[in-house]
């Protein structure tokens, strides 16, 4: 009985954890327009101002976040680190709450990527 009440204490737990850590689209676009994304990604994060820039609006939001915190160690770390001057400076004031707050926001947005089944 007490196996079960201290499991079940735990998963509640983990869940409020979750919860108190749940990434905000609200956030996300603040940061985004703060940071005049589209200046490069195009209106809508969707329209690149240049093609080797990519298309952001839809993506996962895991993908999104990881890319940006690559940026953010930069070459530092050669297993994980991502080079891009522009990138780099771009995410060095953000938090890891807030790399999920853009995430969550650029994957709210409408997108046209394809899924070749």
């Amino acid at each position: 009985m007490k196996f079960a009440l201290v499991t079940a204490v735990l998963l509640s737990s983990i869940g409020m954890v979750g919860a108190a850590n749940a990434a905000s689209v609200e956030k996300g676009q603040a940061l985004v327009e703060k940071a005049n994304c589209a200046s490069c990604h195009g209106a809508g994060l969707n329209a690149p101002i240049l093609p080797a820039y990519p298309k952001l609006a839809g993506q996962y939001p895991d993908y999104i976040y990881y890319a940006l915190k690559a940026y953010k160690v930069g070459n530092g770390n050669a297993q994980f680190g991502r080079n891009n001057a522009v990138m780099g400076s771009q995410v060095q004031s953000f938090s890891d709450a807030d790399l999920h707050d853009i995430a969550a926001y650029v994957a709210s947005l409408p997108g046209n990527f394809v899924n070749k089944k």
